[in-house]
């Protein structure tokens, strides 16, 4: 279901950009946004993981660094039949972790000190299984998709509102109704940013869903959300920006002020009573 409804909003911001994109501009104002975006996007796609690595200032360990931890994750890969990612320790009191990379050959695995503090062995192997399924599912490669996509619409709101303001007018018979063009300055990149977020949150559950199957225990995932969002209400994460946090088992700069639509995270209290029920319904290989 919620690779289905993944796509349904792929379809669906697709479309949207389109509609648009030829209201605005005709073929070439969608032409020229669209490849804005996607040159932005290709370049994230292909170095985002080195950025957001740097970014928070983490360093990669081996089995003699963090013996524990890299004994956890080459487990976990193994049962999942993947290749080794790399491991990352960030020196953050706030408890969180998150996975990188572009396809499983160039993954990395990143935790907080914090979190290596806060949750026992099973609680770790399930926000571990979570960062695997994220990288098993390709979702670096399905957001940054989405990201070109709401870049394009946004970049095509900001060429309307410029020619706009500068009093400029396509003759282009293409081009839609002025009405149009001035309902998507407003509508396109409130309604993309939505679709984005919508489909983050999905990309979430689907990797819980896989936390769950591959470290065989929902239950020890569900305590250790609990306790990463309790945790990170109590310690800030101190450095990055909120534009990563997308990346991030829990989201650490939410401060409980969000609205839930602009979230990139579904409520810990859905995603816990998914993985209660998975429990009930004898979801987990055993390990």
């Amino acid at each position: 279901m919620n690779r289905f409804k993944t796509m349904v909003l792929l379809a669906t911001l697709t479309a949207l950009l389109l509609l648009v994109g030829q209201a605005l501009g005709g073929r070439g104002g969608l032409t020229i946004a669209l490849m804005f975006a996607g040159v932005m996007n290709f370049a994230a796609y292909w170095w985002s993981d080195k950025i957001v690595l740097r970014m928070y200032g983490a360093q990669e360990v081996d089995a003699t660094q963090a013996p524990e931890l890299f004994a956890l994750v080459r487990r976990l890969a193994q049962r999942e039949q993947m290749p080794m990612p790399r491991v990352y320790i960030i020196p953050q009191e706030a408890p969180n972790a998150f996975a990188t990379g572009r396809n499983p050959h160039n993954a990395a695995v990143a935790v907080t000190e914090g979190i290596l503090r806060l949750l026992d062995h099973e609680e770790l192997a399930g926000v571990l299984a979570h960062e695997l399924g994220h990288v098993q599912n390709r979702d670096t490669l399905i957001m940054t998709v989405a990201a070109t996509l709401a870049g394009a619409l946004s970049h095509l709101a900001n060429m309307a509102m410029w020619g706009a303001m500068l009093g400029g007018r396509s003759d282009d018979e293409e081009g839609g109704h002025p009405l149009a063009g001035l309902l998507g300055v407003i509508i396109a990149p409130i309604a993309a940013t939505l679709i984005q977020m919508a489909i983050s949150r999905s990309r979430e559950f689907l990797a819980d869903e896989h936390g769950a199957q591959l470290s065989g225990n929902p239950l020890a995932l569900a305590t250790a959300l609990r306790k990463i969002e309790a945790w990170s209400q109590r310690i800030p994460m101190t450095a990055g920006s909120p534009a990563t946090a997308h990346l991030f088992i829990v989201n650490p700069f939410s401060g409980g002020a969000l609205v839930r639509l602009f979230s990139t995270h579904p409520s810990t209290e859905e995603r816990v009573a998914r993985l209660q029920a998975m429990a009930r319904q004898g979801v987990g290989r055993p390990r």
